[in-house]
């Protein structure tokens, strides 16, 4: 297998453990074990509970008990309609190697979270980007274009929704037609759905994450990426999940799992059990912190006006927002790393060659981090 570096990961590798005014990170404010037990209606039992976790092999496709609970996370799904994967990203990989095959084509989303294309090319498929479009409304996907790039062999649609880097989300009707679409031209669906849950931020919690549909649903042939790690703020579990209705489907992807990980930690999975039984109260929490960021980005941009487009998200805790200098990003998120110790992850570890740059607002430092990107602004004079 040949692959390309995973430029995101690269960089994050030079600098994200080295900066100490992170605006880029793409997951929530993350808990200690001590804040995810003190949740329990006796935590010191469930402190008690966790310590006597067996450190044997998990089951391959995951606790019983948690793929049920990961199961009422949907509408229409059961337990042994999900399979639990180390992170999102073995779910990623598996889907490319196992649902395709050399010579297909293959249509994903652009700009996107590299392994959910790059993978696929690896196995030989033939790619082709749905490209976002920059307007004065912010960003936008034009569905007649989607249209325009499927071809006889294509096999799959991939898609990213809420989106990483632009923050966008498709609506329940967009959602549809693409299943819909899928549906006609016998394509495969595999939805990257990590940030479920931190749909509608501005709105009210009782209306927030439910708002839309899951692809898993709503097509038989779809496949749900999820994970712990970004609308939960539990990176450290690296617990994900694929979730199907397609039987076939996930009995491949079970049985592709033994060349990988072959089963999660023990310890991983009685954490994400309760991570679960909390789920509402967590994803509330991460929706509060990242509601009150973009209102502090609002006001920065405001203040800034002419030297960003502010493309505020309309779900999830990133944005990719353009700052109005030449040539790529790069040198610009270097400079400020170098000098001011600020973290924005630049947009050409995208594969986008314009000046933009992902913004983070899932930590509950953003504020503080914010002010220290200002101040070196001021110095740098760049308005």
């Amino acid at each position: 297998m040949r692959i390309p570096d995973f430029e995101l990961e690269v960089f994050f590798g030079r600098h994200e453990f080295s900066a100490p005014y992170l605006l880029a990170q793409s997951d929530c404010e993350a808990l200690s074990i001590a804040e995810l037990l003190v949740l329990e209606p006796d935590p010191a039992a469930a402190r008690e509970a966790f310590l006597q976790t067996r450190l044997g092999y998990a089951e391959n496709d995951g606790r019983p008990e948690l793929r049920r609970a990961i199961a009422r996370l949907y509408q229409g799904v059961t337990g042994d309609q999900v399979l639990v994967q180390t992170g999102a990203q073995e779910g990623i990989f598996s889907c490319c190697n196992v649902l395709l095959d050399k010579g297909d084509h293959l249509v994903c989303m652009f700009p996107a979270y590299q392994s959910l294309y790059e993978v696929a090319r690896s196995v030989g498929c033939d790619v082709s980007f749905w490209r976002f479009r920059q307007t004065a409304r912010g960003w936008v996907l034009d569905f007649d274009e989607l249209e325009s790039l499927l071809r006889p062999d294509t096999r799959a649609i991939v898609i990213n929704s809420p989106h990483n880097p632009t923050g966008y989300a498709l609506s329940e009707a967009e959602l549809r037609a693409l299943c819909e679409l899928a549906a006609r031209r016998g394509i495969r669906l595999i939805a990257d759905e990590v940030y479920k849950g931190l749909e509608d931020p501005d709105g009210p919690d009782e209306n927030a994450g439910r708002a839309r549909s899951s692809v898993c649903e709503l097509y038989e042939r779809g496949v749900s990426i999820g994970v712990l790690s970004k609308a939960y703020g539990l990176p450290g579990l690296r617990i994900g999940w694929l979730a199907s209705r397609d039987r076939e489907t996930l009995t491949a992807l079970s049985r592709f799992k033994n060349y990988l990980s072959i089963c999660c930690a023990t310890p991983s999975e009685e954490l994400a059990l309760t991570a679960l039984r909390h789920a509402p109260a967590l994803l509330a929490r991460n929706r509060a912190i990242v509601r009150a960021n973009l209102a502090l980005a609002d006001a920065f941009f405001a203040r800034h006006a002419g030297l960003f487009i502010h493309n505020r998200p309309l779900a999830g805790p990133v944005g990719f927002h353009r700052i109005n200098i030449d040539g790529p990003a790069t040198e610009f998120c270097e400079r400020l790393a170098r000098q001011a110790g600020v973290l924005l992850l630049p947009g050409n570890v995208y594969g986008v060659d314009e000046p933009y740059f992902r913004m983070g607002y899932g930590r509950r430092n953003f504020g503080e981090n914010l002010a220290h990107f200002e101040a070196w602004l001021a110095e740098a004079k760049l308005d």
